[in-house]
């Protein structure tokens, strides 16, 4: 008998995983629906094949001969989205926004096209709206302008037609998911011709210097729906994050290359569309209960900007043997290595109580500033015993009870006292470190147990 052994190639996480037959699930990365079928090169397509006619090639160049000139940026109307574009709008750019439906990513593109239109002219491509469905929307956020060309397209090359056609300064496309290529053999939203016409919309923003809007809707999971290499392909990715119940919206930077990406931008959804939230701290700190146990307020920084928040906890006897922890805006991870530390440093039973742990107004904090707060919230939860609604506690707690510093201290602690906070808790070899503004008492704790002595002693 004679076996015939055939070795599989190894797979390379450099290039992707090719197939000859049809599958729905890849092998390789295990994502369902990406396999994208891929026709043959015709026989005889050499070299010659692959230039594009009426493109000059580009040869290589020294770095040294290269200019290293400031990107043109413009304002979009928005001071919360010119944030965290990192200053404005780019010349040339594609930002990529996504977002549940019924977000409002749409409502924001169509509201910044009110003081785009004042210097620039602007194309809107609906894809998903009737220009009569457009207009009524339009109407009722108050955007008129003769700048504002808007055309209900779908098709790829008419759209890139309009565009040499109308020669825009802004391109708004609503949204990625509706256009196609009908020269691809897939229907408009799958995986090859997201790609392929987000390759071809960058392609005018580089080729044509015309800034590109591209809207996109996000999957079960969260991200950007369509292949991951679409984030990669584009300069800056938003997410406009929020609960639908609720009205107000956050948008945050998950990739910038013009600017950081730790900046948000607060907004609140009334009628008339979208409104600015230039404090987001009293926003956040608005309805907040008096001599409530089990509610701390701490202070973060998003970006440059310091925000105060409210984190509230409730720790109750467990029913079962069981006990269940939950965390929402909290890492759950985390919010369970604290009630370890709280059991074993800081004395108290909760390993046989059912603890949830909660951010108000829909953040989500991952900086280990937050530890602080949510120790002292549990604690007075734990205890029955309310937090001073003047206190603030700043600090990121270690496995042994410990508190230690955090960055911009400084600033976080003026921050807190513009907006009437009188008492701070904050890691003991820090405090000296910083001056403390008019009105403000600066309380130093090395552990977590001074720290909850100091929270929930009665007011002076």
């Amino acid at each position: 008998f004679f076996f015939l052994m055939i070795r599989r190639p190894p797979r390379s996480t450099l290039f992707p995983y090719t197939t000859l037959f049809r599958s729905g699930k890849c092998p390789a990365c295990g994502a369902w629906n990406t396999i994208v079928e891929q026709p043959e090169r015709p026989k005889g397509a050499g070299k010659g094949a692959s230039v594009r006619v009426g493109i000059t090639r580009r040869r290589a160049c020294p770095v040294t001969d290269l200019t290293a000139d400031e990107e043109i940026r413009f304002p979009t109307g928005m001071g919360e989205l010119d944030r965290v574009l990192g200053g404005g709008a780019v010349k040339g750019s594609l930002v990529l926004v996504g977002g549940a439906p019924g977000i409002g990513k749409s409502t924001l593109m169509l509201q910044i096209c009110s003081k785009l239109c004042e210097f620039s002219k602007v194309l809107y491509i609906s894809g998903e709206e009737s220009e009569h469905q457009l207009k009524l929307r339009a109407k009722r956020l108050h955007v008129e302008s003769q700048q504002l060309l808007v055309l209900s397209e779908t098709n790829l090359g008419d759209v890139l037609e309009a565009v040499n056609t109308e020669q825009p300064d802004v391109l708004i496309v609503d949204s990625i998911q509706t256009l196609y290529n009908d020269a691809l053999d897939a229907a408009a939203g799958s995986v090859s011709q997201v790609k392929d016409c987000t390759l071809s919309l960058m392609q005018v923003a580089k080729g044509q210097e015309i800034t590109v809007f591209v809207i996109g809707h996000v999957n079960k999971e969260g991200s950007i729906a369509g292949p991951k290499v679409l984030e990669h392909m584009v300069y800056c990715v938003l997410y406009f994050e929020g609960d639908q119940h609720t009205s107000y919206r956050i948008l945050r930077a998950a990739k910038n290359r013009f600017g950081a990406t730790n900046e948000i931008g607060v907004f609140e959804m009334r009628d008339e569309g979208l409104a600015e939230v230039e404090n987001p701290s009293e926003m956040l700190l608005s309805g907040r209960p008096e001599d409530a146990p089990g509610t701390c307020v701490t202070c973060v920084m998003e970006g440059v900007r310091p925000g105060l928040a409210q984190l509230q906890a409730l720790v109750v006897s467990a029913a079962g043997g069981n006990p269940r922890r939950t965390s929402n805006g909290f890492d759950y991870n985390r919010a369970a290595m604290l009630l370890a530390v709280l059991e074993k440093r800081g004395g108290l039973k909760v390993s046989a109580c059912d603890a949830y742990l909660n951010i108000v107004g829909g953040l989500s904090l991952d900086e280990p500033a937050a530890d602080l707060a949510a120790v002292i919230a549990l604690a007075s939860s734990y205890l029955d015993r309310p937090v001073p609604s003047d206190l603030v506690a700043i600090g990121e707690v270690g496995l042994t009870g410990e508190l230690r510093s955090v960055n911009q201290l400084g600033q976080r602690v003026s921050e807190i006292q513009r907006l009437g906070f009188r008492r701070c808790v904050v890691p003991a070899h820090r405090a000296g470190t910083i001056k403390a503004p008019t009105g403000l008492t600066v309380i130093p704790a090395r552990n977590i147990g001074e720290a909850i002595r100091a929270a929930l002693r009665p007011a002076e």
